[in-house]
């Protein structure tokens, strides 16, 4: 079952990284300074990100979860790890490293991945 998870779990990843990164590189390229695009595209993909772990990853005993709560410990998961970490790590890769903007979301995505995938499992959708 947590393989099967872990898999369902990349797969919405996969999506919610392109709708991410897309949105990211947009705001980006339309000149809005890196981390401000990066604080959007978290939001949009937080958004798809809760929809589809709730309703197809993590969807045993749904009727015995409560939506409300699941959705505030996902807002408070994804902001430690795919906004203050993430952001973290950018401005790192970014600033201190000299990689592009455009390029280092994805080395971020090697730490995060599985973190979040840790606080949905045993938090968020518990």
């Amino acid at each position: 079952m947590f393989f099967k998870q872990f898999f369902k779990f990349g797969l919405v990843g996969v999506a919610n990284t392109l709708i991410s990164y897309f949105t990211y590189a947009i705001l980006t390229y339309l000149g809005l300074f890196y981390l401000f695009s990066n604080v959007i595209a978290f939001a949009i993909s937080m958004v798809n990100a809760f929809y589809w772990n709730n309703k197809h990853v993590f969807k045993e005993n749904i009727e015995n979860r409560k939506v409300v709560n699941s959705a505030f410990r996902m807002v408070v998961s994804y902001a430690f790890s795919g906004l203050i970490v993430s952001s973290a790590l950018l401005y790192i890769f970014v600033d201190v490293f000299g990689i592009s903007a455009y390029i280092a979301p994805f080395l971020g995505l090697c730490i995060t991945v599985p973190l979040n995938f840790i606080l949905n499992k045993f938090w968020v959708f518990r």
